[in-house]
Order: C-alpha cells, then sequence, then structure tokens
C-alpha cells in the first residue's frame, strides 16, 4: 500500500483545478469568495471542474462568513443540486451560539450527504471544546476528516494540539484524518509527517500572486516534493 501523503489544494475554477492536479494535488476543495473565507460554488463551476481533472473534489457547503448554518434548507438544496451534477464529497462545518458544534444543522446535511464522505472543516478551531465537538461529532456516517491548524491563529500557534491530537488517533471521536491547513508553512512539514499526520491543505500558498492570481502548479510541486521527500 502507498504511504503517499495527501496534498489538498483549494481550487477557484477549473483553471486552478488543472494546474493544481498537473502540479501533483491529490484533491481538491472546491470554494467561491474567498473574501468570505469560502463559501459554496455554483453547480455549474463544480460541473467545468469535474470536467476538467479526474481527482477527487470536495465541495464546500457554506452560505456566508463566520460559522453560523443560517439557512440549513438552502444549505440542503444545494447539496442536493451538488449531489445531482454528481459530487460525491464535501466540506462543511458549523457552530452553535456556545460555541458546540450545531448538531441540527450537521445532522441535516449528513442526512442529505448519505453515502458521501465529508470533511469537518476549521470551525473546528473556533469551538469552545475542541474534545467535546469531536465526541459529539462521532459516529456521523461520512465525516473522515477534520481540516485544522489546531487553532484560530493558525499552524504556528496550534502545532502542539494537532500533535496531541495525532497521538489519540485510536480514541473515539479521533479516528477521522488530520488534514493539516491554515497559516501552513513547509518548514511545518517534517514534524508533521514525523508524527504521523499524512494530510495537509493548501490555498494561498498554491497562489504567489495571492488570492488574485490562479494556482500555480510550480508552487502545488514544491509541496508535492516536500511531501513526499
Amino acid at each position: 500500500m502507498s504511504n503517499r501523503a495527501l496534498l489538498e489544494v483549494i481550487a477557484l475554477d477549473a483553471e486552478d483545478a488543472v494546474a493544481a492536479q498537473a502540479g501533483g494535488a491529490d484533491r481538491l476543495e472546491l470554494v467561491t469568495d474567498m473574501a468570505a473565507d469560502g463559501l459554496t460554488p455554483p453547480v455549474e463551476t463544480f460541473a467545468a471542474i469535474r470536467t476538467a481533472v479526474d481527482i477527487p473534489l470536495r465541495v464546500m457547503l457554506r452560505a456566508a462568513d463566520g460559522f453560523a448554518a443560517g439557512d440549513v434548507s438552502a444549505l440542503v438544496r444545494s447539496a442536493e443540486a451538488l449531489r445531482a451534477e454528481g459530487a460525491e464529497e464535501f466540506v462543511l462545518g458549523f457552530l452553535d451560539e456556545t460555541g458546540g458544534p450545531d448538531m441540527a444543522a450537521v445532522r441535516a446535511l449528513a442526512s442529505a450527504l448519505s453515502g458521501c464522505r465529508w470533511t469537518f472543516h476549521r470551525a473546528i478551531d473556533r469551538a469552545a471544546s475542541r474534545d467535546a465537538l469531536r465526541k459529539e461529532l462521532s459516529g456521523l456516517p461520512g465525516l473522515d476528516t477534520y481540516l485544522t491548524a489546531g487553532s484560530a491563529l493558525g499552524v504556528d500557534d496550534g502545532l502542539p494540539v494537532l500533535l496531541a491530537e495525532a497521538a489519540r488517533r485510536d480514541e473515539p471521536g479521533y479516528e477521522p484524518r488530520i488534514l493539516v491547513g491554515g497559516g501552513l508553512r513547509l518548514s511545518h512539514l517534517p514534524v508533521l509527517r514525523a508524527a504521523g499526520i499524512d494530510a495537509v491543505h493548501i490555498g494561498g500558498a498554491s497562489r504567489p500572486g495571492g488570492w488574485g492570481a490562479p494556482v500555480s502548479a510550480g508552487a502545488v510541486a514544491e509541496w508535492r516534493a516536500a511531501l513526499d521527500a
């Protein structure tokens, strides 16, 4: 079995997707509106990207900046429309006013995504208790990944948390894969890999010209090479 680490890259359109795949990305996270930290992309964008590349796509389900779910029925309709177009993997994550997981919203979407795999995104980094959130979400069908920096401030601050959680991977609530993203740098990779963390997520790091620029295949390839070293 291959021990190749997973490299996930944010893609906004088909051009991004093609460059990311050419650079060695294993999977894409599809979003729109990075000014709002990534919202649900139009079905047409998903369809164009699906046609352009042949690597797995995880599609964001998020209607507004922040971590409140908002109109859950609208999110469910978005999920259904994307599934009808062929989407099979998703990204979501919502908190309630106490800082705990919004279980009503998450369960509604998990039900709509029955049979699909999904990531709980960086809402975990804003949770009142990461441990409590993991235990509340434990066992939800399809949840196989947490996208996290270990801290709302980014990987520099959250690295000890990431390493501690990686060491608990056999405990209830800690089985989903840790996908590290949020202020991640190449210099973080050796210690993450040594701890057994085998999945990373990059956005701005794949765009040397900033978010107004497209994904660079060369930048993605640099991360691919570092992960494979």
